[in-house]
């Protein structure tokens, strides 16, 4: 049985993508895939066709305990994909398994070979999946080719903290905080994008310490259960470590993210994953909207 979301693929999924680049923001399709497609309209789906649940092979696992469904990370943790599918509810998480939780990616293989099953031995995906080429006719990247053609890319001017010019760039649609190859200017010295602005076509750089940020501020936080405030884990990239952090409340109803020690500053559309404070389930997550430079670091 094969459903076509492809419409729906293409607005929930491809157009923010590229609308996200536009005003400078650096999204995660494979999160919003998760949340749009996998653990909404399947589950919609087979709820209508009269099944109890929907099984997806991400490395996490569903535990339930004191009354609670909780989001566990997986058992192999080098695999871990409980970041990405962070956004499950109560009553998501009521209906989903992960039948490969408990396993190690070795021991998946290892019985995909056994079945025969042609994904065995399939590389672990790095990629975007609906940009299909590493670089195009032009040598571009796909990634850039496919931006490209969908939107106008701007050049912008490079400056350095001070405001002294640098150079160019050729998009700075596709320039993200903390990066650092094609824009670091020349001298030796280590330099790192520390703010973007597209509307002015301005791109900062500036020496690592630039960076580091005292907090983070999250919105459209979806919790696994009730909202939390207090010590917590944060996990601010799907393979990163977490990090000790306080969280509250503001006046909004947005996380405040107040991290223990000076954190690198996150890309603003990037998730912020909140765990318990022995880093062993989720608690919630959301977007990164804002982060500022550490006081503590000048």
């Amino acid at each position: 049985m094969v459903f076509n979301f492809t419409e729906y693929f293409q607005r929930a999924v491809v157009d923010p993508y590229i609308n996200d680049h536009a005003i400078g923001i650096t999204p995660n399709p494979c999160i919003e895939c998760n949340r749009h497609l996998k653990f909404d309209r399947l589950h919609e789906r087979a709820l209508v066709l009269g099944f109890d649940a929907v099984a997806t092979g991400h490395h996490a696992r569903v535990v339930y305990e004191d009354d609670v469904y909780r989001l566990v990370r997986g058992h192999d943790m080098a695999k871990d994909q409980s970041y990405v599918v962070h956004m499950l509810d109560q009553q998501q998480l009521s209906r989903t398994l992960f039948p490969v939780g408990e396993m190690t990616k070795t021991v998946v293989r290892e019985h995909a070979a056994r079945l025969n099953m042609r994904t065995a031995s399939k590389p672990d995906s790095q990629d975007v999946c609906f940009i299909t080429t590493a670089k195009d006719n032009d040598g571009r990247s796909g990634r850039v080719s496919f931006i490209g053609r969908r939107i106008p890319l701007n050049e912008a001017v490079v400056v350095d903290e001070t405001g002294v010019e640098l150079g160019s760039v050729e998009s700075v649609e596709l320039v993200t905080l903390g990066q650092r190859r094609g824009v670091a200017g020349g001298g030796g010295t280590k330099r790192f994008v520390v703010d973007i602005d597209v509307p002015g076509r301005r791109v900062v750089v500036g020496p690592e310490n630039l960076l580091l940020t005292d907090f983070e501020l999250v919105s459209g936080v979806v919790w696994s259960d009730q909202p939390h405030t207090g010590m917590a884990r944060v996990q601010c990239s799907a393979h990163g470590e977490s990090r000790s952090a306080v969280l509250s409340l503001d006046e909004s109803g947005r996380t405040v993210v107040a991290w223990t020690e000076p954190q690198r500053r996150i890309s603003p559309g990037q998730s912020a994953v909140f765990y318990d404070a022995e880093d062993r389930y989720v608690l919630g997550g959301g977007l990164v909207v804002r982060s500022a430079v550490s006081m503590t670091t000048h």
